[in-house]
């Protein structure tokens, strides 16, 4: 690898990006993945620095107040956060750090690292997305209703990113990917 790189990978809910991201890390676990800080408990089987850094909600805006993160957001009543020292910290010692996030944060982040690669995971339609996460059997109605809402207006944004990889096929997808990352290294 030799040269740090930042990725940023976004898309809209029930896309499968956390798949593909797993799915990628097996292949090449010398990518390295951003860890999010939170405000929120942990779940069962969490652990703290692997999954999430937990943090109380002061230190959280401490970090917000200096300036800590390269974006964050706040989401049901807790804030959401990629560190900025952590990710600046492997990327000057040669790392690929992967940063899995969404639109708005993606957006921030490109004001940080304008030359991340940043690469949009598409569905192959609405009502494809819609079949996935209804798939999932967790979301009220409602819950659905605002996450389509919202997968209309990130996926007009698709363009805005360097790569758009359509999830129809989950390998294929997951080949597009690896392609993206690795093929340029090849030229």
């Amino acid at each position: 690898m030799g040269t740090g790189k930042l990725i940023v990978l976004t898309g809209p809910s029930g896309v499968g990006k956390g798949t593909l991201l797993r799915s990628l890390m097996e292949r090449h676990p010398e990518l390295c993945l951003s860890i999010s800080a939170t405000t929120r408990s942990p779940r069962v089987g969490e652990v703290e620095g692997k999954d999430y850094y937990f943090l109380s909600r002061s230190a959280f805006e401490r970090m917000i107040a200096n300036g800590e993160f390269l974006e964050w957001a706040e989401f049901a009543g807790n804030l959401y956060g990629t560190p900025r020292a952590a990710v600046e910290e492997k990327i000057r010692q040669g790392q690929w750090v992967i940063v899995e996030i969404e639109l708005e944060g993606a957006r921030l982040v490109r004001q940080a690292f304008p030359d991340a690669l940043r690469i949009f995971i598409l569905p192959p339609s609405l009502v494809e997305l819609e079949y996935r996460i209804r798939s999932r059997g967790t979301e009220t109605e409602e819950a659905i209703a605002r996450r389509l809402n919202r997968a209309e207006t990130e996926i007009n944004a698709a363009s805005e990113f360097d790569i758009q990889i359509v999830n129809d096929d989950f390998e294929k997808a997951l080949d597009r990917v690896d392609t993206a990352l690795f093929a340029p290294a090849l030229c």
